[in-house]
């Protein structure tokens, strides 16, 4: 086996699966094991110390995270908390036996536990979050094997033949010398028409769009959280291992995938409207498809376009579809909230439209959804179990998309507001998606 095919399988191997939690619980109860040896003739006072100092950071860590995120829910559980105890607990007392030395061998005992102890508790956390959900995520490998990246400008032009047809597998030969890879590349998509700022954009193209000839081929746009970037889509929404799987089983077909931003910046939070903060709701209806059709030689019937997201994405996701259901009329909103906010509504309302409630009512979904009947307009709805904060929004979006004649649907997967929901909720769509948009028959 080739040094490319081993880094390669390396790249590929979970963090979180069962031989990883094995490996982190044998990790970590040899670092306490280790760690209390370490400490062993310490009075209880300077154990209450490393005990203390460890819940105090751990704490005051998760308390730091949450006011950073709002208006997002608590981003570290129990678990999470328990995690970064462990660590800093074999922090403490690798300091404790430095400056209270009492031999070089315990010394490089309470480091080495400590070390153990940092590795332990981080992977816990990263289990409980899920943001590297393989090695390869751990050190920047965003690629599976099966996918390139490249530079857009390296992407084939337009073709004068190609294979379009409704279901585009129906008419889809691939070609003999059909191509492997999907591509992966990044594109900047100016606000021409809004005047938005956006980060360059992420774009998927599967094997059928570098064939000769192309598949004509279906849209599916995706939206990222907040904070975040379009790239969370391939570390937290397992974008790549997903459109690759799905490109494998059907012979290169699958949708062409572009993750515009939705944010401007990593911590801002325009919240898909055109408001005070900035007009993304135009942006992402009128420039990102102006900008696709121009660009791409993609299927240009609206039908045939679907648009999706998580936590904040899934949010636009269903507001693009409701203000927007010409260009959206199909939808996945995973982990969403029943309304845009800010972290409360007359926050939210002062900000966006100067406090004019009826300017916020008239362009906040839900609002528009209990004036409307929007029987065109095909949806899912996907929260965790666990999501004690979005779960009860999204079964309230989707009561209101139920009663305004959506067709739509709602189910939970387990977890909590986090990527063990988000990754599993677009594998499991991408067929639906597939068949809404005319690439796949039903």
């Amino acid at each position: 086996m080739s040094a490319h095919a081993v880094l390669s399988a390396l790249s590929q191997l979970s963090t979180t699966g069962a031989v990883a939690v094995t490996a982190v619980v044998v990790l970590g109860v040899g670092g306490l094991v280790g760690a209390c040896t370490a400490l062993r003739g310490f009075s209880i006072r300077v154990w209450g110390a490393v005990a203390g100092i460890a819940a105090a950071t751990s704490a005051g860590i998760a308390a730091a995270v949450w006011s950073a995120l709002r208006p997002l829910p608590p981003q570290l559980s129990v678990q999470g908390c328990l995690g970064i105890a462990v660590g800093v607990f074999g922090v403490a007392a690798a300091a404790v036996c430095l400056l209270r030395s009492r031999g070089q061998g315990r010394v490089m005992l309470a480091f080495a536990t400590a070390a153990a102890l940092l590795a332990s508790g981080a992977a816990v956390v990263n289990e409980d979050l899920g943001t590297f959900p393989t090695l390869g995520a751990v050190i920047g490998h965003r690629a599976p094997p099966g996918m390139v990246e490249t530079d857009f400008a390296a992407v084939p032009g337009p073709q004068r033949e190609v294979q379009a047809g409704d279901p585009v597998a129906g008419v889809w030969r691939p070609p003999l010398r059909a191509a492997r890879d999907g591509v992966l590349t990044h594109v900047e998509i100016p606000g021409a028409v809004s005047g938005f700022a956006a980060r360059p954009a992420l774009l998927y193209l599967p094997p059928a769009y570098l064939d000769s000839p192309r598949a004509v081929l279906p849209v599916l746009v995706l939206v990222a959280g907040n904070p975040g970037k379009p790239d969370d889509w391939l570390a937290l929404g397992a974008l790549a291992e997903t459109v690759t799987s799905f490109a494998a089983e059907h012979d290169g077909l699958a949708p062409v995938v572009v993750v515009p931003d939705a944010l401007g910046a990593t911590d801002a939070l325009p919240l898909c409207l055109d408001s005070q903060l900035g007009n993304v709701d135009t942006y992402l209806a009128r420039d990102v498809p102006d900008w696709i059709a121009g660009h791409l030689q993609v299927d240009s019937d609206p039908e045939h376009w679907a648009i999706g997201g998580f936590s904040y994405g899934g949010t636009c996701s269903v507001q693009l579809a409701v203000r927007h259901p010409d260009v959206y009329p199909t939808f996945v909103d995973i982990s969403g909230q029943d309304e845009p906010s800010l972290g409360d509504h007359a926050s939210t309302v002062a900000a966006t439209f100067g406090g004019d409630e009826s300017a916020f009512a008239a362009v906040n979904a839900r609002d528009v959804l209990a004036a409307s009947t929007l029987p065109q307009l095909a949806g899912v709805f996907v929260a965790g179990t666990d999501d004690e904060e979005y779960r009860p929004q999204q079964q309230r979006m989707f009561a209101a998309a139920r009663a305004a004649g959506m067709n739509v649907r709602y189910y939970e997967l387990p977890g909590g507001h986090s990527p063990q929901v988000w990754g599993p909720a677009l594998a499991r769509e991408l067929d639906w998606v597939a068949e809404r948009t005319g690439l796949l028959g039903s």
